[in-house]
């Protein structure tokens, strides 16, 4: 040892190899040789999430991910890992099952990165290829002809949106002929080639398809995920396992802690304007009721959905029939004190008030901010013009798409097919006009009868395209009830009221949770239903699921541990809060195709689930340091939570790898989000293994550790949607 010191004549080349060996082992230096390489990994990935908003995503991949030093510095840490586990002679089969799952998932990277290789082939209808485009830049001959015979893109039914990309190709071998397809999140294998639906040409006549090829890497990696997901199962349900320990300690563990505005311009009443709100519409890419998109429309202007005690509906008609008057009212709000002071403009605004002397005051800026001048002063205006125009587009009906006509919905202005007949444009073109005279003059009979009739119109020439009556009952209940508002102030408020420790505060605490996730469960299906997929596709979806699983984990642990209904309350009401203060995007609008895939699902689920249990080991960290009291308990409960939380985000994790390589054709990508994820993961793994760290088995120091790692969550979840960005800015 003393030669490895001083460096005088030995080293771990000579004779004495085995015993430098050992005595690293023995002297406790391989567990510190392990946590130093492990902390590198962390920081190396950290420092590369941000040198990639910098330096560029190819830096990073060659210069840092792709590098020969960062894949060795896996390879100690898996060796490491695995002979500190023989050093301590780990008998536990779930704990090595874990463990060697990584190391497989490991190698099965290597295998990829080492035999396989990807590329692309553009196939151009009726001809045929059997050359490729490789990642490298190099030409490949594929093992068999293809023949492009049909691409086809799907559409939500009466819109424009997306559905679905089709290819469909004969491959031709030795061996004969075969029909395929591919399609997003659908893949077609063959002699060991994986196709992906990539992009298409504009005149849609022809295709490019991802090529995978990774017969090794592929067999190797599942089966390390196979592993990985059984073993979890394991180690949760070992009854000698640390789990089930913390959970017969849970078994003896007692708690103690537990203005009046004026009326606008004319409009139509509510009564009607209700009416005109059940009527469906084309709108964000959706057939959805014409109230929705008031709701919309209201909130960006105005951000409330009411004004002035005017329902949104109210407000839309007012705009759309009474322009003229609506266009004086000051609805449009301007967020920015520094906009407002330099443009000389209230902090409520009307439409007329942005035109001055016949120009319109944000004009010069939106110049600017097209030659480059990106400063916040000038996205503010761009928000307002945002407004402006919404205003703009609604009063000339230009997105009042009210009448279908053969798939597709048609506003009063827009150009409609040549072939259709004459009565059908003309009906198209003045009907809101024939309607608001009829109102205005006060004809309020024939003014119903021509709302119904174009419900009717609506019933028989756009049934198809149409929501199901179960589907439209759904979203107006959905849109009558605020549910993020009302939720967030119950549930801060009874939070604030739960620390006061009243004896009968704890019953009231509990009932007020209950009731709270039963709405929000009801809000989450109302979505589910008007959607037609799982609400986990954005921002504010995810943030209404963080909460929801906030309080069904508090719903399910409150009887040993009374304390977490003040967190449940609190968290979930902190994140509805930050939901409804706008900062996310309540619109309901179709999903991108290559994310309508069940995976996605479950692999946002599971993250979502892991979010929520480290926001309560954070909630149970603040409270032991910042109260000082039941700090043991609080040490119990955290790690209850610390388990799931962990293995759920592991979970989640490689099934979204699961899903990037049925969609994409590869694992892992290295953006941001997935780095910082990973990150995530291997902070809150540490204090899993606690019993071979003693710094962490005081209380104090463990919560003080779950505070601080904490902020690999907020950084995943917050920091990386808006300030590094990268391919899951989708989710944002």
């Amino acid at each position: 040892m003393m030669g490895l010191v001083s460096g005088k004549s030995r080293n771990f080349a000579d004779a004495n190899f085995y015993t430098h060996i050992y005595i690293i082992v023995r002297d406790g230096m391989l567990k510190r040789l392990t946590g130093m390489v492990y902390v590198a990994v962390v920081m190396v990935m950290a420092l590369a999430t941000v040198m990639e908003k910098t330096q560029g995503t190819e830096f990073v991949l060659g210069e840092v991910y792709g590098s020969w030093w960062f894949t060795g510095l896996w390879a100690v840490l898996a060796v490491g890992g695995v002979a500190y586990m023989l050093q301590r002679k780990v008998r536990r089969m779930s704990v090595w099952m874990l463990h060697g799952a990584l190391v497989i998932i490991l190698l099965g990277a290597l295998l990829t990165h080492l035999t396989a290789w990807q590329g692309t082939v553009h196939l151009r209808k009726g001809q045929t290829t059997k050359i490729c485009l490789a990642e490298d830049g190099m030409i490949r001959d594929l093992p068999f002809d293809i023949t492009l015979d049909s691409f086809n893109i799907r559409y939500h039914q009466g819109t424009e949106a997306v559905r679905d990309y089709e290819s469909h190709f004969t491959i031709q071998t030795e061996a004969g002929s075969e029909r395929g397809m591919t399609s997003m999140n659908n893949i077609y294998s063959t002699m060991g080639i994986r196709l992906y639906q990539s992009s298409y040409d504009e005149d849609e006549k022809g295709s490019t398809l991802a090529i995978n090829c990774d017969r090794w890497g592929i067999p190797v990696t599942y089966f390390g995920y196979g592993l990985l997901f059984l073993s979890m199962l394991l180690v949760l349900i070992d009854p000698k396992g640390r789990f089930r320990s913390l959970i017969r300690k849970m078994a003896v563990v007692v708690l103690l802690l537990l203005p009046m505005q004026g009326r606008a311009a004319e409009t139509f009443t509510k009564e009607r304007a209700d009416a005109f709100g059940h009527l469906c519409i084309n709108w964000n890419d959706r057939i959805c009721p014409v109230q929705t998109m008031a709701l919309d429309f209201t909130r960006k202007l105005y951000g409330k959905s009411s004004y002035k005690g005017y329902t949104a509906e109210q407000v839309l008609c007012g705009f759309i029939f009474y322009r003229e008057a609506w266009c004086e009212e000051p609805i449009i709000h301007i967020k920015s004190k520094e906009m407002r002071e330099r443009l000389h403009l209230p902090e409520y605004t009307s439409l007329t008030s942005l035109v001055r002397e016949d120009v319109y005051v944000l004009g010069p800026y939106i110049e600017e901010y097209y030659m480059g001048k990106n400063d916040k002063f000038h996205e503010e205006v761009m928000k307002v013009d945002d407004k402006a125009m919404l205003i703009f587009e609604v009063t000339q009906g230009e997105n009042i798409r009210l009448f279908p006509y053969e798939g597709k919905w048609y506003s009063p202005t827009d150009s409609v097919p040549d072939e259709m007949m004459i009565d059908r444009k003309t009906y198209f073109q003045y009907a809101l006009q024939v309607l608001g005279i009829l109102v205005q003059k006060k004809e309020l009979a024939d003014a119903d009868e021509m709302l119904e009739k174009i419900a009717l119109y609506q019933r028989t020439y756009g049934a198809n395209d149409m929501p199901s009556p179960t589907r439209l009952k759904a979203e107006r209940l959905y849109n009558s009830i605020p549910f993020a508002t009302i939720l967030f102030m119950v549930c801060l408020t009874f939070a604030l009221l739960s620390l006061l420790r009243w004896k009968w505060m704890k019953r009231v605490s509990f009932t007020v949770l209950a009731l709270s996730f039963a709405a929000l469960t009801l809000c989450l299906t109302l979505r589910w239903i008007i959607s037609g997929y799982i609400p986990m596709t954005n921002g504010y979806e995810t943030m209404l699921i963080m909460a929801w699983m906030i309080m069904l984990a508090s719903l399910l642990v409150y009887r040993k541990f009374p304390i977490i209904l003040t967190f449940g309350l609190l968290l979930s009401g902190f994140l509805l809060l930050v939901s409804h203060l706008g900062q996310m995007d309540p619109q309901i609008t179709p999903i991108m195709p290559v994310l309508a895939s069940p995976l996605l699902s479950v692999h946002v689920s599971c993250v979502m689930m892991a979010y929520g249990l480290f926001s309560i080991t954070f909630m149970c960290g603040i409270y032991a340091l910042i109260i000082r009291k039941k700090t043991e308990e609080m040490h119990i409960l955290s790690q209850l939570f610390l388990y799931p939380a962990e293995f759920l985000l592991t979970a989640g994790i490689f099934i979204g790898a699961i899903w990037a390589n049925v969609s994409w054709g590869r694992y892992w990508g290295w953006d941001p989000k997935e780095v910082w994820a990973l990150i995530t993961m291997l902070v809150y793994a540490i204090p899993m293994h606690s019993t071979s760290l003693a710094w962490m088995r005081k209380p104090s120091h463990y919560h003080w550790f779950m505070v601080v790692a904490f902020l690999a969550v907020l950084i995943t979840y917050f920091g990386v949607n808006f300030f590094l960005g990268g391919l899951h800015s989708y989710a944002n």
